[in-house]
């Protein structure tokens, strides 16, 4: 299963900025239509602008290096 495991690379890239306010993301599913579902711990599970984070960052990271990504959505 190459594109979960080029979705995890992704979400990897953005492990540090992520941490550096106390929080990770965690994969949960890649589905065959291109929907990443993950969550948001730490810091990150609580925090106001997880749904900005989520969306301004972790998405546009993700759909730019995984081809065939349409959306990430946190579960």
């Amino acid at each position: 299963m190459a594109l979960k495991e080029d979705v995890q690379k992704a979400l990897d890239k953005t492990r540090g900025y992520l941490r550096q306010d106390g929080g990770d993301v965690e994969l949960v599913d890649v589905s065959e239509d291109g929907v990443v579902k993950v969550k948001l711990m730490g810091a990150c599970g609580g925090c106001p602008m997880a749904t900005m984070t989520l969306k301004s960052m972790i998405e546009k990271v993700v759909k730019a290096e995984v081809p065939g990504v349409k959306t990430v959505e946190s579960v």
